[in-house]
């Protein structure tokens, strides 16, 4: 059997046998790590956001009500969670894409 003529073959030609050839000798195309995605880092609360960005209290107070970070934080009621690396990023102090 040659792996070039069975991978030019719909796979819903292949005889069971063809199939399990292929699978177990064929060498993938493109030898690629998987793609490990980071967990996010959460900060907490007006504090947080003053550690994020090495800020005083007043200061992280007045970047929250300028509504840079709006997209990056969540506040249910006095509770606000804040999305570290999407707000670094919206604030211009980190580059890098957003999917």
């Amino acid at each position: 059997m040659n792996i070039k003529d069975l991978k030019d073959k719909p796979l819903w030609q292949m005889t069971g046998e063809e199939f399990l050839y292929l699978n177990q000798n064929a060498v993938p195309e493109t030898a690629r790590p998987p793609l490990v995605e980071q967990p996010k880092k959460y900060v907490y609360g007006i504090r947080g956001i003053a550690q994020l960005f090495g800020c005083s209290i007043p200061t992280a107070s007045r970047i929250k009500l300028s509504g840079k970070i709006d997209k990056a934080i969540t506040q249910i009621g006095r509770k606000i969670i804040v999305d570290a690396e999407f707000a670094l990023e919206l604030a211009g102090r980190k580059t890098g894409g957003r999917k």
